[in-house]
C-alpha cells in the first residue's frame, strides 16, 4: 500500500515538476511560471540576454494569444537548435515558436535532460491546444452544458429517492420499535432506538455529501477552464481514500490486540461474577465479604479491572500517539482533578456506608432530624422516604458525618420497634398506668402480638412521671400509621378508666399531699397482685 501511494504521488509530481512548475509555488516562482487555463505548463529559470524569466513568460503568453484557428489544427512539435552558444529547444505550433528551453532552465533535482523536459512541455501544450479547440467549439460547449444539466437532474432525482428512502426506513425502524420487533433488547430500546435513527440520518448525510462531491468533480471536468480543479478534487479524494485505507490496515494489529484484551477481561469478570453470586447466596464464605456488600464490591472490582484493561489497551488504540489523543487525555485529567474533590468525598463516604453495613435498602433509619425508610443507596447519595411520603436526598458525606440510628437492623423476626412516651401525674398508680399502656398495645392492630409490650418509667420529674411504651410493628406495616393507631388506643383506654393524660403543672402548693393510697395501688386494669417486672 505504501508503494502504491508513493507511485501515485510520484506520478502527480511528474506532471507538475520537470523544468517548469512546482506543486506549491512561491510568489517569485508563480511569476516565472507559464499558466494556461489554471494549469502550470513550464517554469523559466534562466535569463536570455535582456529577457528575464518573467519577461519570457509574458512573451510566451503574447505569442499564444496571437494564435489563429488554423494554428490549433496542427499538433505541437519540438525543434532542436543551437543558439547563444548553447543547445536550445523550441516548442512550436504550426511553425510558430511558442516556448524556448535552455539547459539553465532545468533543475538538477528533477534529474531530467533537456530533451525530456522539452517533451513534457510539449505534452502539456498539446493538452492545452485540445482544450483551446474545445473552448472555441460551440458544439462542444453546448454538449458540456447539456451533460452538466443532465447530471444535475440525475443528482436531484438521486437525492429525491434517497430522501424518500430515508423517510420510509426511519418510519419502518420506528414501527419496529413500537411493535417491539427490533433487534435491540427491550430494556435498551428507549436509549438505543433514538441513537439508531440518528445514525441513519448521519449515514444519509454522508451519502449526500459524497454524491455532491462526485457531481461537482464531474461537472468541473466538462469545461476546459475548470478541468484542473476537477483533477485536483479527484486527486484529493483518491489521496484521502488511500490514507484511510492505509490507516485502517495499519490499525488492524492494534485492534486485534485490543479485542483480545477485551475478551480476556470479560472472561475474568465473569469468573469473579460466579464467585460473588455464590457469596451472595451463602454458598461460599470469604473473610470480610458479606452478602450486603457483594453488589458494591462487584461494581468496584469491575470498574478497577476495566480501568486496568483500558490502561493496557490504550497504546494499541488507533491514533493513541496523536496530538489529538494527548490533548483529550490532558483535558480529561484536568476535569477529573478539578471536579473530583467533592465527588470523591461523597463516593468514599458511600463506600464507608456500604462496607460498614450501617445502611441498606429497606432499612428504617433516623439520620439527624430525618426518619424514614431507605429507598436508594448509591455511590453519591442516600434517599429516604419519610412518614409524610416525602423523599429526602442526603449526600453520603453528610450521612457519614452525622449519627445513624438503624431502627430495623435488629428487628428480624420481631418487627420494627416502635416507641412512644406519655407523662402522668403522681396521683395515678404506676401499676395502673402500666396496665393501661399494655392494654392499649394489645388493642392496636398491626402490632406483633407475640411480643409482650414493654413499659419503662424514664423519669420522676417535678410534676409527673414519664412513661415509655415499646411495641413491635409487623413486617409490611407502615410505622407512622401504626403509631397513630397506638396513640388513639392509649387515649381510649385512659378515658375508659377515668385517668387524665394531661400532665399537671402547679402554680401553688396543693392543700394536701398528692399520694396514691395503698388500697388503690392495684386499680383496674392492673392485676390484683404486683408482678414485679
Amino acid at each position: 500500500m505504501r508503494l502504491m501511494v508513493g507511485l501515485w504521488l510520484l506520478l502527480v509530481s511528474s506532471l507538475l515538476g520537470a523544468a517548469e512548475p512546482r506543486g506549491e509555488m512561491t510568489g517569485q516562482e508563480r511569476e516565472r511560471t507559464l499558466i494556461l487555463l489554471n494549469e502550470p505548463v513550464v517554469m523559466f529559470q534562466a535569463s536570455l540576454g535582456s529577457l528575464t524569466p518573467e519577461a519570457r513568460v509574458r512573451r510566451a503568453k503574447g505569442r499564444i494569444a496571437t494564435l489563429e484557428e488554423s494554428d490549433l489544427q496542427v499538433p505541437v512539435e519540438v525543434e532542436s537548435l543551437q543558439r547563444f552558444g548553447q543547445s536550445v529547444r523550441f516548442i512550436t505550433l504550426n511553425g510558430k515558436r511558442l516556448v524556448m528551453l535552455v539547459e539553465k532552465d532545468l533543475d538538477e533535482s528533477d534529474e531530467l535532460t533537456l530533451d525530456q523536459a522539452a517533451d513534457r512541455v510539449r505534452e502539456r501544450l498539446e493538452k492545452m491546444r485540445l482544450q483551446f479547440i474545445e473552448l472555441r467549439s460551440p458544439a462542444y460547449l453546448a454538449k458540456a452544458a447539456a451533460l452538466a444539466l443532465g447530471s444535475a437532474l440525475l443528482l436531484g432525482a438521486f437525492l429525491l429517492v434517497l430522501h424518500r428512502g430515508y423517510r420510509r426506513t426511519r418510519q419502518w425502524l420506528g414501527n419496529r420499535l413500537l411493535m417491539k420487533r427490533s433487534w435491540l433488547p427491550e430494556s435498551w430500546r428507549p436509549l438505543i432506538g433514538p441513537i439508531e435513527l440518528r445514525l441513519l440520518g448521519a449515514m444519509a448525510l454522508v451519502v449526500v455529501v459524497i454524491a455532491l462531491y462526485l457531481w461537482l468533480t464531474y461537472v468541473l471536468g466538462l469545461f476546459p477552464h475548470t478541468r484542473v480543479w476537477s483533477q485536483q478534487l479527484g486527486q484529493s479524494l483518491l489521496a484521502l481514500c488511500a490514507r484511510l485505507l492505509e490507516g485502517g490496515l495499519a490499525a488492524l494489529p492494534g485492534l486485534a490486540t485490543v479485542l483480545i484484551i477485551v475478551v480476556v477481561t470479560r472472561f475474568f469478570i465473569r469468573l469473579l461474577g460466579l464467585l460473588f453470586d455464590r457469596v451472595q447466596r451463602g454458598q461460599v464464605q470469604i473473610q470480610g465479604l458479606h452478602a450486603e456488600t457483594v453488589g458494591a464490591t462487584r461494581r468496584l472490582m469491575n470498574a478497577v479491572i476495566w480501568l486496568f484493561a483500558l490502561t493496557v489497551a490504550y497504546p494499541y488504540l488507533p491514533g493513541a500517539d496523536s496530538d489529538a489523543f494527548k490533548g483529550v487525555s490532558v483535558f480529561f485529567g484536568l476535569m477529573v482533578t478539578l471536579g473530583s474533590a467533592g465527588v470523591m468525598n461523597h463516593a468514599m463516604s458511600g463506600l464507608v456506608l456500604i462496607y460498614s453495613r450501617a445502611l441498606r435498602k429497606g432499612d428504617w433509619v433516623r439520620i439527624g432530624e430525618v426518619e424514614g425508610q431507605v429507598s436508594e443507596l448509591n455511590a453519591l447519595s442516600t434517599k429516604i422516604v419519610t412518614r409524610e411520603e416525602h423523599e429526602v436526598t442526603l449526600p453520603n458525606a453528610v450521612v457519614v458525618g452525622g449519627r445513624i440510628t438503624n431502627l430495623s437492623r435488629l428487628a428480624a423476626g420481631r418487627g420494627l420497634p416502635l416507641l412512644t412516651r406519655v407523662t402522668i401525674g403522681y396521683d395515678t398508680p404506676w401499676r395502673q398506668v402500666q396496665a393501661m399502656l399494655e392494654l392499649a398495645a394489645r388493642r392496636t392492630p398491626g402490632l406483633n402480638g407475640d411480643e409482650t409490650p414493654l413499659v419503662r418509667q424514664l423519669g420522676l420529674l417535678d410534676w409527673y412521671v414519664e412513661y415509655e411504651l415499646q411495641v413491635w410493628v409487623n413486617e409490611g406495616e407502615k410505622p407512622a400509621l401504626i403509631r397513630s393507631r397506638l396513640h388513639g388506643a392509649i387515649q381510649d383506654v385512659f378515658n375508659e378508666f377515668g385517668v387524665q393524660i394531661m400532665s399537671p403543672n402547679f402554680v401553688a402548693q396543693p392543700p394536701q399531699n398528692l399520694v396514691v393510697p395503698k388500697a388503690q395501688w392495684y386499680a383496674a386494669p392492673a392485676p390484683a397482685e404486683d408482678n414485679k417486672r
